[in-house]
């Protein structure tokens, strides 16, 4: 298979200790290919996978405070603060604060990081529009189908 050589080039030889495992691997392999390209290019910005998924939560919600975006990543404040501290210096995100929210920081883009989460993005809509268009629209469902039900496991 082709995966498999793929893989084996870069990693060590795995053998499958279930009939499942393969799909395992396809996941998790498949998650890296879709983002190869994206990583490239916030690696040449200085930035990172983490720093991708905090513009792209942000740029998709109207209001969002520190504490709901941790949420959202499943991670805790904690974890957000040393990326969300290098966007802020970077200028690729903001905050203002309600009068009647003052503790809160909600959290936007800049017009500087509009512009590079949606050239991250870009690239990992580009890869997910090339694997949809190698298969018909039952595959696509099947696939839909299947996200949707490991996703709904975080409920």
């Amino acid at each position: 298979m082709v995966i498999e050589k793929k893989i084996n080039t870069a990693s060590v030889r795995m053998r499958s200790l279930d009939p499942l495992d393969h799909s395992l691997e396809l996941l998790h392999f498949g998650f890296r290919g879709l983002t190869v390209e994206a990583d490239r290019f916030l690696e040449t910005q200085g930035l990172s996978r983490v720093h991708h998924r905090i513009l792209y939560v942000i740029a998709r919600a109207d209001e969002i405070n520190v504490g709901e975006l941790a949420a959202t990543l499943g991670v805790s404040k904690q974890a957000t603060h040393r990326p969300l501290t290098h966007l802020f210096e970077r200028e690729l995100v903001c905050y203002s604060r309600q009068p009647e929210r003052h503790r809160f920081k909600l959290l936007a883009l800049t017009e500087q990081g509009q512009v590079l989460e949606q050239a991250a993005t870009e690239l990992e809509r580009r890869c997910l529009r090339d694997a949809f268009a190698a298969t018909d629209a039952a595959g696509q469902e099947a696939w839909m189908k299947i996200m949707l039900s490991l996703a709904e496991r975080l409920n």
